[in-house]
C-alpha cells in the first residue's frame, strides 16, 4: 500500500514536472510562433499563459513594437549633378508574426538594407530643391519603396523621415550669396515700390492743393506748430506763395509794354517860342 502511495505520488511529480516544462509565459509586447517537429503551427500565440507539448513544440517569441531603425548617411549625386548626403529613419512593425520569423532571415537587417537601396534611389531621382523643401514627398515616396518587399515579410512601414541633408562648403557659400541677393532686390523693389506709391500720393496731394488754394496755408500753419513744437530759439516763416503770384501778376500788368502802360497819358508839347532872357 504504502509503494503504490509513493508510486502515485512520483507519477503526479512527474506528470507536473513535464506540464511546468511546457508552460511558456509570452509578455504583451510579444507574439509566440510555435513550430511543432519543424513544421510551423498556423496562427500565433496571444500574451499570457500558452503550454506547448514537451519535447515536440519549440516557440519563438517575435516583438510587436514599432521598431526605430535609423539608416546609415548615404551619399549620392542629385538629378542636378549635386553631391550630397542624406540619412534617414525607418519606424515599422511586424504586423504577421508567421511570416515576418520564416519568409526572411532577419527582418530588421532585411528592412535596413532596404530602406538605404530606397533612400540612394530617391537621392538620384530628385533635385536639391526637392530634398531641402519638399520633404513630405519624399516620405512618402521612399515608404511605398521600402514597403513594397516588407508587406511579403509581415512587416509594415509606419513613417520614413530623412534628418539630416549635409552639402558641399562651395555649395552652402554659393546659396548664402544667392540668399542675400535675394533679399537685396526684395529690399530693392519694395523701396521702389514705396517711393512711387509715395509719389502718387504726393501727386494727389498737389491736385487738390492746386483746386483749393486754402489748403496751401493750412498745411503752412501746420509746418509751422510743428516746427515750433522743437522749442528752438528761432523760427524761419516761409514767404506765402500766393504774396509772390500777386506780385508776378502786379508786375505782367503794369509792366513796360502793358495796356495800362500804353494808355497813360502822353507829356504836354513843348513850346517852340521860348522867352527873351534879356526882355
Amino acid at each position: 500500500m504504502d509503494g503504490a502511495v509513493v508510486g502515485a505520488v512520483v507519477v503526479v511529480v512527474c506528470v507536473l514536472l513535464v506540464l511546468r516544462s511546457g508552460m511558456r509565459v509570452v509578455n504583451q509586447v510579444d507574439r509566440g510562433v510555435v513550430f511543432r517537429f519543424g513544421k510551423t503551427l498556423p496562427g500565433h500565440r496571444q500574451p499570457g499563459i500558452t503550454f506547448l507539448i514537451p519535447f515536440a513544440d519549440r516557440m519563438r517569441k517575435v516583438n510587436v513594437q514599432v521598431v526605430t531603425l535609423p539608416v546609415p548617411t548615404q551619399e549620392g549625386i542629385t538629378r542636378d549633378n549635386v553631391s550630397v548626403k542624406v540619412d534617414a529613419v525607418v519606424y515599422f512593425k511586424v504586423v504577421d508574426p508567421v511570416r515576418a520569423t520564416i519568409e526572411v532571415q532577419d527582418y530588421i537587417f532585411a528592412v535596413g538594407q532596404v530602406a538605404q537601396s530606397s533612400l540612394r534611389s530617391i537621392i538620384g531621382k530628385s533635385d536639391l530643391d526637392d530634398l531641402l523643401s519638399d520633404r513630405e514627398r519624399l516620405h512618402e515616396g521612399l515608404a511605398l519603396m521600402i514597403d513594397s518587399p516588407a508587406a511579403g515579410w509581415g512587416v509594415h512601414i509606419d513613417r520614413v523621415e530623412i534628418k539630416d541633408v549635409q552639402l558641399p562648403e562651395s555649395l552652402k557659400r554659393s546659396m548664402s550669396r544667392q540668399a542675400e541677393a535675394e533679399r537685396e532686390r526684395r529690399a530693392r523693389v519694395i523701396t521702389a515700390d514705396g517711393e512711387f506709391q509715395a509719389a502718387q500720393q504726393l501727386a494727389n496731394a498737389s491736385r487738390i492743393m492746386a483746386d483749393t488754394p486754402e489748403a496751401m496755408q493750412l498745411r503752412l500753419l501746420q509746418t509751422v506748430v510743428e516746427v515750433a513744437a522743437e522749442k528752438n530759439s528761432t523760427l524761419v516763416m516761409p514767404f506765402p506763395v500766393e504774396l509772390l503770384r500777386y506780385f508776378d501778376r502786379a508786375a505782367r500788368q503794369f509792366g513796360p509794354g502793358s495796356d495800362v502802360a500804353t494808355a497813360a497819358p502822353a507829356p504836354a508839347p513843348h513850346d517852340e517860342t521860348e522867352p527873351d532872357p534879356r526882355a
